[in-house]
């Protein structure tokens, strides 16, 4: 009795499974860090309803007047300041040196790619706790329709 055994190696796929090897490595390590080791900030989610688009922006201890939202067609633009806490007016002793620092401060800059359904002309944003609720409503040819069937 003979045995077939096919086997097709695809070359390109080993280089999709060590991308996603050094993917999850790099995000074991700091799940909020570029390959270059860059921060990201600010952290956001992005979520729908059938009618809006739902963007949270989390920024606590910012003042919000020193972040600027933009929204061009799908691409909504997070860019401000955050400032150090010496700028906020915490008091404290400052100490001689850092044994361990994970608040950044300093410029940001964001550019996320939302869905194609977003209606830029219908567009509010609102601070609270911490948070920036952006809501984008979709486009009415977008919105999903529920469709009744009826029986013949």
């Amino acid at each position: 009795m003979a045995i077939n055994w096919t086997w097709e190696w695809d070359p390109f796929r080993e280089f999709e499974r060590l991308q996603e090897e050094l993917d999850r490595l790099f995000e074991w390590v700091s799940p909020f860090r570029t390959l270059r080791g860059e921060e990201v900030y600010p952290r956001i989610n992005v979520g729908e309803t059938e009618n809006e688009v739902l963007v949270y922006v989390f920024a606590p201890g910012m003042d919000p007047a020193k972040i600027d939202l933009s929204l061009e067609g799908n691409l909504l633009s997070i860019s401000g300041e955050r400032q150090a806490e010496e700028a906020l007016g915490v008091e404290e002793v400052r100490p001689e040196r850092y044994v361990r620092r994970e608040r950044f401060s300093g410029r940001f800059s964001r550019v996320i790619s939302l869905p194609e359904s977003v209606d830029p002309s219908e567009v509010s944003a609102e601070y609270k706790n911490g948070i920036i609720v952006v809501r984008i409503a979709k486009k009415a040819e977008r919105r999903g329709r529920k469709i009744e069937v009826k029986a013949a």
